[in-house]
């Protein structure tokens, strides 16, 4: 029998939804159940493809192509259970899928309606997961009272309705502001926020309280007065200085023992949370500490590289030491010489991206990471501009460019018009296609080549990983690059024809790839190519 536990937010955005949901799902598995997080997301958008990352941070990629909201990351990070397609759906997916029915005439003549028809969509979706794990756990992003919410809302009360109290549980995450002139955290925003949700029609059972501050017994007292919800089950979610280290606050809070109570479940569990105390020993008390330069265009907003950022920190916990962030605007090196801002890392990551902006001066970090043997990463994008870094500075091709860019030149990177997908058939894009959801994207085979710096790394020579690009590295310079500039090409696509991995063997640790490792890294899991590169940097470090 399948449970659901849905997860609202309320107050202000930005509380930490999805950090709450992959924590209790994390506390779930230490349970020994089976858990499968999923997200209903109100905005229009089909999905996050199109979205710029400063609007909605990073797109996160699942092995069946889809891309999906940040969130997905930390329920993968969190629970190490592979996210897919259908555990994120969106207003504009639902209404899609409606539509569509309708022009069919699935609706056999029907006024559509929000009520029933766009609810009940959102209802299939949460139910098509019923019998895939003992626990879904379902976030409703945005904020209750935004008025695209509101379907979701409904849904979830008529689904928690027809499934029945015993199998439904309604968290509310909410805010409790400190007011510095009163000297105390103010309840009434949480009273509000819950007024409003049962406004809706949904009473919540438990209460997960941010706060920068520890809640004393009076706070909680009068929110469980005002709220008409037992004091239990008023949490403290307080602020710590690690994600990881949230299952274990909330389990110190008791959340996981009134999840079950809640569902009339014995607490008979005994927890094995030592997994994750040594995560946050490691994270706390660092043996060492390397500083890697991100030399991006997304840099002004952190959650623009979440999966990223949260990778280096998982390379850093496998090799005992702090990563320091050194986020770098790449345009700055197109009027600025990258010297004074490089020199102190040790380790420079150009990340995936899209677009001309900044691509300049990502060549030009690149080249200085070649010349002053300074470990290099380039992920996606990366990879391209080390490509074209070395035929222009190498190679002699001047004019070296990727067809993504305005102007003329040599196109050593082109457009893919067309790649081979699972079970053997093709993909074909032309160029004025959509953009949305037309790139390369999910899980697809690499061969890394025998006696290579990858393979090495890997520990094996046939890997697969999730890509997001609509761009290649032109297989038929690969003699020239080889020849002149260095480079191996040592990952390609299994029938020869994509770029996959480059690497130089006169550099201590350079190595550029066409997909995005970081995506499938988790604390308790890192990234092996995570691992060597933060390794490859506390060596240098110890050579600085």
């Amino acid at each position: 029998m399948t449970r659901y536990i849905f997860i609202t937010g309320g107050v202000v955005s930005s509380l930490g939804k999805g950090l709450a949901s992959a924590a209790l799902g994390a506390l779930l598995q230490a349970r020994g159940y089976r858990v499968r997080l999923c997200k209903l997301d109100p905005y229009l958008n089909v999905d996050p493809g199109t979205m710029s990352p400063f609007q909605h941070g990073e797109v996160f990629v699942t092995d069946d192509g889809a891309e999906t909201d940040l969130d997905l990351g930390h329920y993968e990070r969190f629970t190490g259970v592979p996210a897919r397609r259908h555990d994120n759906t969106t207003t504009g997916q639902i209404y899609t899928d409606v539509l569509s029915k309708e022009r069919r005439g699935s609706y056999l003549g029907a006024t559509i309606q929000v009520i029933p028809h766009i609810t009940n969509e959102i209802k299939d979706f949460i139910g098509e997961k019923e019998g895939s794990a003992d626990f879904v756990l379902c976030e409703i992003g945005g904020t209750v009272g935004d008025i695209e919410s509101l379907p979701f809302l409904e849904a979830i009360r008529q689904f928690g309705n027809e499934v029945g109290a015993e199998r439904a549980l309604f968290i509310h995450v909410t805010w409790l502001p400190y007011i510095p002139a009163a000297g105390e955290l103010k309840t009434k925003p949480t009273q509000h926020s819950v007024k409003e949700l049962m406004s809706a029609g949904i009473r919540p059972q438990i209460l997960l309280c941010r706060a920068d501050r520890d809640i004393g017994e009076d706070e909680r007292r009068k929110i469980a007065l005002f709220c008409n919800i037992d004091e239990k089950k008023v949490i403290p979610a307080l602020d710590v200085s690690s994600i990881y280290e949230v299952p274990l606050t909330y389990h110190a809070e008791g959340l996981d023992h009134q999840v079950m109570e809640s569902f009339g479940i014995r607490d008979i569990a005994n927890l094995d949370l030592s997994i994750w105390e040594g995560i946050v020993q490691r994270i706390k008390e660092p043996e060492g500490e390397v500083r890697i330069a991100i030399v991006g265009k997304y840099t002004n907003l952190a959650d623009s590289y979440k999966s990223l950022n949260e990778a280096l920190i998982h390379g850093g916990i496998a090799n005992n030491v702090k990563v320091s962030f050194v986020f770098i605007e790449a345009e700055i090196f197109e009027s600025e010489d990258p010297a004074p801002h490089l020199e102190n890392v040790h380790g420079i990551l150009v990340p995936g991206g899209f677009g001309e902006r900044g691509a300049e001066g990502k060549i030009k970090a690149i080249q200085f990471a070649r010349e002053r043997k300074i470990p290099y990463f380039g992920i996606c994008f990366g990879l391209q501009m080390a490509v074209l870094e070395a035929a222009r500075n190498l190679c002699g091709i001047k004019n070296a460019v990727s067809s993504e860019f305005e102007g003329e030149g040599e196109h050593i990177v082109g457009l893919m018009t067309e790649w081979e997908i699972e079970g053997g058939g093709k993909e074909q894009r032309g160029e004025d296609a959509d953009l949305g959801g037309t790139m390369r994207l999910g899980a697809y085979p690499s061969v890394l080549a025998e006696g290579s710096k990858a393979a090495e790394i890997y520990g094996a020579t046939e890997i697969s990983e999730r890509h997001r690009h609509r761009y290649e590295v032109n297989i038929n310079y690969r003699d020239q690059l080889e020849k002149d500039g260095g480079l191996v090409m040592s990952g390609l696509s299994p029938d020869g024809r994509l770029p996959e991995v480059i690497e130089r063997t006169d550099h201590p640790w350079f190595i550029g790839v066409q997909y995005h490792p970081e995506l499938k890294s988790k604390p308790f899991d890192p990234h092996p190519l995570f691992v060597s590169f933060i390794k490859a940097a506390l060596e240098q470090s110890r050579l600085v």
